[in-house]
């Protein structure tokens, strides 16, 4: 009854094979009640969601073999078939003319590079309230008629 407060740890994925996106993510990210941990292949992705199920998983597009992408659709495949938890993913994108891709990855957001603290934290609160974050748009990337 007169116990210690149980508190809500939010666990966070990163998936990235940079070690400095790594460090400026959990720089940005690591507070008292979060947890950040990293995976540096696409790979690694569902084994680690498997056994932290994370909060929310943040993958660099460009992983290795396996990029963001791949490891976006190969966990909305095994939360679709029951095998691993949902869980809402942002997508870091190298550029504008990514956005095409990260639509059709099945995330819940993405974002541009370069990063910066105010964006991160941004789009990371809104897909742990079950909203969606897009940056950027595609229109401008469309040539006039």
């Amino acid at each position: 009854m007169g116990g210690l407060p149980s508190e809500v740890v939010t666990e966070i994925l990163i998936a990235s094979d940079s070690r400095p996106l790594i460090d400026e993510l959990t720089s940005v990210l690591g507070e008292p009640d979060t947890t950040v941990r990293s995976v540096d292949s696409g790979a690694a992705v569902r084994g680690a969601v498997r056994d932290l199920e994370p909060d929310l998983v943040v993958l660099d597009l460009q992983i290795g073999s396996m990029g963001g992408m791949a490891a976006a659709l190969d966990l909305a495949m095994e939360a679709e078939a029951g095998r691993l938890p949902e869980v809402p993913v942002l997508l870091l994108l190298d550029r504008s003319a990514d956005i095409f891709l990260a639509r059709h990855s099945n995330v819940e957001g993405w974002l541009v590079k370069p990063l910066d603290a105010l964006r991160i934290r941004r789009a990371t609160r809104a897909l742990m309230a079950g909203e969606r974050y897009e940056e950027g748009s595609i229109a401008s990337l469309r040539p006039a008629l």
